[in-house]
């Protein structure tokens, strides 16, 4: 008899008169919003200005979407052309199905074209949204929870997770692979924070680290997994996949380190140029004013003030070039 054990929801979706809301579909938007929100601020501490984040992530989403959708449909080929199944289920995103491998590498495609559109490298944009991402992936592994999908083994742990009975699934308690890999990619997020603030990571680094750690993790979790999947010399392809993307991510956090190391002191051009009539237009003019007081200023014969001494000039430099680099 089971004493405890996380609950199934009994549906999925609920209908709001004609409109369904489906749970997965939710965790996928809140994740974005997430990831959006904390890739904002992590870009303005970086000397980026609000709201580019969002901007290039119209693009990013849509790209991070269909990717993740294709590598899903293409390495899961059998459960919608094999004999029997209906092809056009294969659009069915909100039932399920995206591969994260394809949603970071197409998305990444959709960043690259967002940042070339507005100055930015990608690396350094990379680096701001990557905790934003893992939270993101955190957040949207609760949807596997409302369509009661992608479990693990069967277990009678405390924190086992109960799946009822249907389609391609048998009642019992199982191993809940989604909250595994959920509370490892909060962790991920945490790790790559900290990595970043310690370490000053920069160029992609702090991306790849993310990269790195979330690979760890999925390799051991969908070893767990007991749900369809091709196999490769006895392992599940996405393991392969796993250790192929943390060896290359490795890689580049050693050769970037070498090859580029430091982190960017520009992420971002400045503004577009001021328009005219606004405050900063009108400081412009302060130099002929300026002049204007410092011709007044004469002593009786008409003579002008002596200039400054060359080391006040210099000090007055001095501190405007620390201003200028706080």
């Amino acid at each position: 008899m089971d004493l405890a054990y996380i609950p199934s929801p009994s549906t999925g979706v609920i209908h709001l008169g004609p409109i369904p809301l489906r749970g997965y579909a939710f965790c996928i938007i809140i994740g974005v919003f997430v990831a959006v929100w904390y890739g904002n601020k992590r870009w303005i501490a970086r000397g980026g200005t609000a709201g580019t984040v969002a901007d290039i992530a119209v693009w990013a989403v849509p790209f991070g979407l269909v990717g993740g959708r294709l590598y899903h449909v293409i390495t899961d080929y059998q459960l919608y052309f094999s004999e029997g199944e209906n092809w056009v289920d294969a659009f069915k995103i909100w039932e399920g199905g995206l591969g994260i491998w394809g949603a970071i590498a197409l998305g990444a495609v959709g960043a690259w074209i967002g940042c070339r559109r507005r100055g930015i490298p990608l690396p350094a944009y990379a680096d701001a949204i990557a905790p934003g991402i893992a939270l993101a992936q955190a957040i949207g592994r609760w949807g596997n929870w409302f369509n009661q999908e992608l479990y693990g083994r069967a277990t009678d742990l405390p924190w086992a997770l109960k799946i009822s009975e249907g389609p391609n699934r048998e009642a019992g308690t199982y191993h809940p692979t989604f909250l595994y890999e959920s509370l490892w990619c909060v962790g991920v997020a945490l790790l790559v924070v900290w990595a970043d603030r310690r370490f000053k990571l920069g160029h992609g680094r702090a991306f790849a680290l993310y990269v790195a750690a979330y690979c760890a993790g999925r390799g051991w979790i969908e070893y767990m997994r007991v749900d369809e999947a091709h196999h490769v010399l006895g392992l599940r392809l996405n393991v392969w996949t796993a250790i192929v993307v943390f060896l290359l991510a490795v890689v580049y956090i050693v050769v970037s380190s070498r090859v580029r190391p430091g982190r960017e002191e520009i992420v971002e051009p400045k503004a577009e140029k001021t328009p005219e009539g606004s405050g900063k237009a009108g400081k412009a003019e302060e130099p002929d004013k300026g002049e204007s007081d410092e011709d007044a200023e004469t002593d009786a014969d008409g003579d002008a003030k002596p200039d400054a001494p060359s080391d006040a000039v210099d000090l007055g430099k001095d501190v405007e070039h620390g201003a200028g680099k706080s």
